[in-house]
Order: structure tokens, then sequence, then C-alpha cells
């Protein structure tokens, strides 16, 4: 696959990535799609192709917050731990736009890992970026007001779409950044006085 060869062309040696390739499953999102739920059982790694995903973590209310997006040549290493363990899934993705996702069955992740070192340093590697934004998240909720919070959220998101306009609800943002639309519509209109941001139909235009 192109596109495969594209994201791991430095990455990867020709051996893995033709396993990678006879192991998988390709399977296409579309935006919104939900592609691993809370408390299912972990069939398949995925691998991201291209578009991107984002990682949810919902509580006993069902209030949510993003815990971090998986970008092309990534994968989720909670799906990692519990795929290899037989866990549960303590985390939901879903696709934050069209979204093509390689598949490795579990069992064929530990195989490439005895046969693969360089599958191994993937793993670590994901693990440690994972751990960074985990921190990241744990030190905007605990030191960081809503506002500097929603701003660098933005930005973030601005990033990853390519774009300054972002076509989002403020409840989306709320569920995302774990407060209430009420607090979310606030800060925007504050944002937009202040010149940051403007505002529109569900779209959000970063200046």
């Amino acid at each position: 696959m192109e596109e495969l060869d594209k994201i791991f062309e430095f990455r990867y040696s020709p051996e893995i990535k033709e396993k990678l390739l006879h192991y998988g499953n390709v399977k296409t999102f579309s935006e919104g799609d939900m592609i691993q739920n809370e408390n299912a059982y972990i069939k398949a790694i995925p691998i991201v192709i291209n578009g991107s995903v984002r990682v949810m973590r919902t509580d006993e209310e069902g209030r949510e917050i993003l815990l971090y997006y998986i970008k092309p040549g990534e994968s989720c290493i909670m799906s990692f731990l519990g795929g290899i363990h037989e866990d549960t899934s303590k985390v939901k993705a879903i696709a934050e736009e069209k979204t093509d996702i390689l598949f490795i069955p579990v069992e064929k992740v530990t195989e490439l890992i005895k046969e693969f070192p360089e599958w191994l340093d993937y793993i670590f590697n994901l693990y440690h970026k994972r751990f960074e934004e985990l921190l990241g998240v744990v030190n905007a909720v605990a030191f960081k007001k809503m506002d500097e919070r929603l701003l660098n959220f933005i930005k973030r998101k601005s990033e990853l779409t390519k774009s300054h306009t972002l076509y989002v609800t403020h409840e989306q943002l709320a569920n995302e950044l774990g407060t209430a639309r009420v607090v979310v519509s606030r800060l925007l209109k504050q944002m937009e006085d202040e010149g940051l941001v403007e505002l529109g139909r569900n779209k959000i235009t970063l200046k």
C-alpha cells in the first residue's frame, strides 16, 4: 500500500511492512464513527494510515475528556496494552475525519515483537509520546484556567486539520474539554471580543 510506504518510509524495513500488510486489514471510517468503544475487548491494534482519531475517556457521570489524537503512522498504546493482556478498552476512539486504519490482530502483535526489534522500538516510542501527552492533560486540568485550555485546544485542533477554520459545535468542544457548553460559549464570545477568534454557525476561525 502506497500510503503505508510513505508514513513508514524511514521507520520500518521492507520486511516488516510486508508483514503488516499481510496480517492487517484496512478499514475506512467516516467523521464521527466509533472505532473502539469503552469496555469492549480489543481484538486488533489500529495503525492510522491517513486521517486522525481522537481518544476520549468517560467518567461515571458520562462526562468526557480528550486524552490525545492519533495521527498517520501512529497507534493507540492503550490498545496495545489492553490487547496484549486480553483486557477491555479503558478509552474510546472516534474518527476525527475520514480515516483509513490498518488493524493488526492482537495475536500477530507479539509475533512481530519477537521477530522485529524495530516493532518494539515503535511501541516504546509510542508509549513515551502518549505518556507526555497524558501528563499535558493532567497539567492543563490541574493548573491551567479554562480559557487558556480552550485556546490551546483550538490551536492544537487547527494544527491537526491544517486549517484556521474549525467546523465544530460548542457542545463538541465542551465534551472534549470535559466542561459545560455554556462555559465554552461564554469564553469563545470573550475570545471573539479580544480578536482571537471569529465565530460563525458551528464554525470557529482562529485569527
